[in-house]
This record gives C-alpha cells, structure tokens and sequence, in this order.
C-alpha cells in the first residue's frame, strides 16, 4: 500500500508511472488521476483534462476522509468492487452553476414563442399538452425559471397538461431540486414580475432562505438521468434545456448527444444551448435562429 506523502514533495514510483507529485493528504499517482478520468468519461461522457487534476483531488478527498481510504489507488479499488460509490464519484466530480434567470434572452425567448403561442393556441380550451426538458438541471433553477414564465403566461396551466421534466445525474443537487429551497439572495436578478413566486420559508420574512410557490412545484418533475444512457421516456418535446453541459464533453460525445436531443424535438421546437457552446457544422435537423437558440425543422 502506498502510505501517505509527509515530505514538502514526495516522489512516487510505481509500475505504473514515476511523478513527483506536491504535498498532499493522500497518495494520488497519474495513473489514479488517468484511470479516474477514464472512468468519468466511460460512465457520464465527462472529459477531465490535465487541468482538471487539482479539482480532481480537492473533491475526491473529501470521499476518501469519509470512508476511511488513505490513497487514491485504494478508492480506485473500492470503485471497482462497490458499484453504489460509482455515483457518489460521479456527484464529487459533477460541476453545478446555476442560477435564476441565467442567461436571461433565452427566457425572453421561450416566453414569446412556446408560452404565449400556447395560450393563443388554448383559446381558453383546457386540456392542451406541453413538455419542457430541463436537461442537467441541476439545483433545480432553471427548471423552475421555466416554470414561473409557463404560470406567468399560461394563468389556467394547471387546467392543461403541462409539465417540466428536469434531469441531472447528481442526486445530491436533485434533492436540493426537489425542496425548493434557496438562499434570499439567489432571487436579485429575478425580474420583479416574476417574485410572486417565491416566498419566504415558513412565511418568515427573517428567513435566510425563500422557497418555491407549491403551484410552481407541481409544473416540475425531478428524476434522476444519465445523458450517456438510455432515455426512458417516449414522447418528444415542446423544447429542451441543455445550458452549459456539453462543454464537459469531447466533439464525439456532443455531436452524439445533440442528435438525439433533435430526434426529441417536436417538429418546431426549441433547443437551448449554453453561452459558451456552440453546434459542431450545421445539423441538418437544426436551424440557428437565435443567441445559441436551435429551432427543430419540420
């Protein structure tokens, strides 16, 4: 067993690679880091470059300190032989930014060409079907941002069959997804014709933490999903969300996961992406029609 770097530098030499690696709490060689990388990629499509090490280390400790491990090269051993810690690595390496109204053109747009042409559309009937995909949603604020311009736009939406369907392979930010609790803060740059929705918690007006009105819930369904693997449901959507995940994974990967995401659209339908993503060449089933907005051609 490789025992602990107690030195300001420790050299390991091993078999598998010789590194002068920095002081550090546990033993972590290039092959733990390489076959951890290896292994995010395999099982979530996550692509964990060099510069990634430090983050690496930093969020897998706090994995090995809770179950007793002292290297890298041990919790390498425990992955391999408990599968149920194959999803706690996963949550430590899953990176969650989010906020309400993030990206705050995409909201504008959704609110004028999905929620308003839908309630022109109703005409007052009931009953009218509507589906949005929250794809890496996350602590839940995006799905809910969604939620609040359907209610905004849509005042009789619980007389309709609309729902948000919000996904994320981190259950530990699904969780918090599904409470509906946040800071007082997170709401700044939420536009004051939206803040109806929120309330503080337990009606407390000292509450740190404000939570999300009941109606608005009841819009958002919260499952667990790998984007790699298969995707139980069969319907399509209306749009789909998927902001600023795909720049974790290799061309490869994201020109496989947004064709499937276009074979999800219903023809007409939207496809967010992230800022800082674009698609690779044209899809012949997407049309550029906005600040990272895709329409699905008929």
């Amino acid at each position: 067993m490789v025992q602990r770097s107690r030195g300001a530098a420790a050299v390991l030499a091993s078999s598998e690679l010789a590194v002068i690696e920095p002081q550090r709490e546990f033993a972590f060689s290039e092959a733990d880091f390489r076959s951890l990388a290896q292994l995010a990629y395999e099982h979530a499509g996550i692509v964990l470059s060099d510069s990634k090490r430090n983050l690496v280390y930093s969020r897998l400790s706090r994995r090995l300190r809770a179950l007793g491990l002292t290297s890298f090269r041990q919790y390498r051993e425990y992955l391999a032989n408990n599968l149920p810690e194959l999803e706690s690595f996963i949550n430590a390496i899953s990176t969650n930014l989010t906020k309400f109204f993030r990206e705050a053109h995409h909201f504008d747009h959704f609110r004028t060409h999905v929620a308003v042409p839908f309630t022109q559309a109703a005409h007052g009937a009931s009953g009218r079907r509507l589906r949005v995909w929250s794809a890496g949603c996350s602590t839940g604020e995006e799905a809910y941002t969604i939620a609040v311009v359907l209610k905004r736009e849509i005042r009789n939406v619980h007389s309709h069959d609309v729902r948000i369907l919000a996904t994320d392979i981190d259950t530990d930010v699904l969780a918090k997804g599904m409470r509906g609790q946040y800071p007082v803060g997170s709401i700044d740059e939420v536009p004051k014709t939206y803040r109806e929705y929120f309330e503080h918690v337990d009606g407390d007006r000292q509450s740190p933490n404000i939570a999300i009105d009941d109606d608005i819930k009841k819009l958002v369904v919260f499952r667990q999903l790998n984007l790699m693997e298969r995707w139980p449901f069969t319907g399509n959507f209306d749009a789909i969300f998927c902001r600023n995940v795909m720049i974790y994974f290799d061309w490869k990967t994201k020109a496989a996961l947004v064709e499937r995401f276009t074979q999800k659209i219903k023809p007409g339908g939207w496809l967010y992406i992230g800022h800082s993503e674009s698609l690779i060449g044209s899809h012949p089933g997407l049309r550029l029609v906005g600040r990272t907005v895709y329409r699905r051609e008929a």
